[in-house]
């Protein structure tokens, strides 16, 4: 299993700890490891953020719910809660 450094949520500072609310999962009171991994660099968690929210916007092709689904049934089958 590979081990990646990362800082505790209670560590945050600066742009991290402001984009704490962003990436919190609520359901959960923790942040996701995926988004976890980034605590060392601010600017690449900024940077997925904003891949995700470009890849669940709704298109003239896909609407926002069915790119929910999507990611629904894919994280079903890859056991991942998030």
């Amino acid at each position: 299993m590979a081990w990646i450094e990362t800082l505790r949520e209670d560590e945050w500072e600066g742009s991290l700890a402001e984009m704490y609310s962003e990436v919190l999962d609520r359901s959960y009171g923790r942040v996701d490891n995926i988004m976890q991994i980034h605590s060392l660099d601010p600017s690449g968690m900024e940077g997925h953020v904003g891949v995700y929210r470009a890849a669940m916007a709704g298109t003239k092709t896909l609407r926002k719910v069915e790119r929910e689904l999507i990611a629904l049934v894919v994280s079903q089958i890859n056991e991942c809660h998030y």
